[in-house]
């Protein structure tokens, strides 16, 4: 939901100009998930009391833990640590009790300090045989996403459920505007709290991947601009990539439906990912389906179309 008028647009451009810091990010992700653990959480006994002037993990507990020195430690909370070792991330990583996810995070956001990364394309590209395939699901909710939650392909059972996509400029199409931008997301999703914190998780994600990517700095701008449940979200730095789950929707032709999902990365593209939704054979959802796949049999697949030389 938008908390500012469209006039911020330029100032949403601005803010979004400068490219993400992954010095910075480091060493707010390190405090941030520093701060979350107490002394008693990870088996410092006698380390609490009330002269503690920080919440969570001190910094030398946390090199204890780790097995560091605690200037090394400062210098990788700093974004100094260019050289540091895979096992010194995996201890940090273990000693903070981060996920899988987590982790993968503190990785990119230390490597891509190494090496030069190539800016992701504007806009990526469906391979036909997939687009093939998602015009094939007939009745099974189908779509690709690509870098920056865009929403690159989908089939009219999508279209159904999650609105017309087709209708909307090349731009809009992203879940993360879709869900923070446009009220009528809202009461689509039954738990828009625990979706928006899915889109913020994955534009995390991201952005420890490309933190140089123009597009997504412009994006993380605007919304940071139009949105303050983003910024709130934003600044928690959590990191989430979602495989599989479970899903409730508000449709306001069909009433609730309870889904089931499943992404899953294309093994020759690993920055796109196929997400479809199902229903328990027999149910009420199924039935829904059902009426959504003949409502929208006259809806040609959708897709992106590719940009124009």
């Amino acid at each position: 939901m938008n908390d500012r008028p469209d006039s911020t647009a330029a100032e949403a451009a601005d803010l979004g100009g400068e490219p993400i810091d992954p010095r910075a990010e480091i060493s707010e992700f390190l405090r941030n998930r520093r701060s979350r653990l107490r002394p008693e959480d990870v088996g410092l006994a006698g380390s609490t009391g009330r002269h503690r002037r920080v919440p969570g993990l001190r910094r030398e507990e946390l090199a204890r833990l780790a097995g560091v020195s605690v200037a090394y430690l400062t210098r990788l909370e700093q974004g100094r640590g260019h050289n540091v070792s895979e096992e010194v991330l995996d201890a940090v990583a273990r000693a903070l009790r981060l996920t899988d996810a987590e982790h993968a995070h503190l990785n990119h956001l230390v490597h891509c300090q190494r090496r030069k990364r190539a800016s992701p394309p504007e806009r990526q590209q469906v391979r036909p045989a997939l687009r093939g395939l998602l015009a094939s699901l007939e009745t099974v909710p189908a779509y690709v996403t690509g870098q920056r939650t865009d929403i690159l392909a989908w089939n009219p059972m999508a279209a159904a459920l999650f609105g017309d996509w087709d209708r909307l400029p090349a731009r809009e199409r992203n879940w993360a505007r879709l869900v923070f931008l446009r009220p009528e997301q809202r009461g689509l999703f039954v738990d828009w709290e625990a979706k928006a914190a899915d889109i913020v998780g994955a534009l995390r994600l991201d952005a420890g991947c490309h933190p140089d990517d123009p597009q997504l700095s412009a994006l993380v701008g605007e919304l940071s601009v139009k949105s303050e449940e983003f910024r709130s979200l934003w600044a928690t730095h959590d990191v989430k990539e979602k495989h599989h789950g479970a899903m409730r929707l508000r449709h306001p032709l069909v009433g609730d439906l309870t889904l089931s999902f499943e992404s899953l990365r294309l093994p020759d593209d690993t920055e796109q990912s196929l997400t479809m939704y199902h229903a328990q054979p027999a149910s009420p959802t199924s039935e829904n389906l059902r009426l959504l796949a003949s409502w929208g049999a006259d809806t040609a697949t959708r897709e992106e179309p590719a940009p124009r030389s």
